[in-house]
């Protein structure tokens, strides 16, 4: 991911009023992130803990440009008991490490309530769980391949989350 600006991260957000992409509040890291490391930048609200933020860069004509949504928390947490998966990095964690987050549609349908949502790690670190994560069956194999694969993976699940908060 090529760095970004605090304008162009703000400017990005799909289902969200300027107003309120202007209130967010940046990752308190913002300034140090190591953004070749990333495949998309995940982050919750330290002001209104429920809510957070994904940004990812997407095919535009001849580049990429930033896409953000803005997600929100399901206020109950599952049972720490549970194993349970993230759907964008494949992750297996506790379940109170994974909540559901909801976006709203973009358009007419965002408008009339419409959401669509899926199971993403709580803190939405996604993108240094796909380097440092490993799965057991997968250690046996070249750790760059597997992050590399990893990074392609969780580039295409998140593309297609976006993807349905835009229909």
């Amino acid at each position: 991911m090529h760095a970004l600006t605090e304008q162009q991260i703000r400017r990005s957000f799909l289902n969200c009023s300027q107003g309120e992409a202007k209130g967010l509040t940046l990752p308190r890291d913002f300034a140090d992130l190591d953004w070749a490391s990333r495949e998309l930048l995940g982050w919750r609200d330290p002001k209104a803990p429920l809510r957070g933020y994904l940004v990812v860069e997407a095919p535009d004509g001849d580049g990429t440009r930033p896409l953000g949504i803005a997600v929100r928390a399901a206020e109950s947490k599952m049972s720490v008991r549970r194993t349970v998966t993230c759907l964008l990095c494949q992750t297996s964690q506790s379940g109170d490490a994974v909540s559901l987050f909801t976006a709203k549609r973009t358009g007419a349908a965002g408008r009339n309530g419409n959401t669509v949502g899926t199971y993403i790690c709580a803190d939405l670190a996604c993108a240094q769980r796909v380097r440092t994560e490993i799965p057991p069956w997968l250690q046996e194999r070249d750790p760059d391949e597997v992050i590399a694969e990893r990074a392609a993976e969780l580039r295409e699940r998140v593309a297609g989350f976006v993807d349905a908060v835009r229909r």
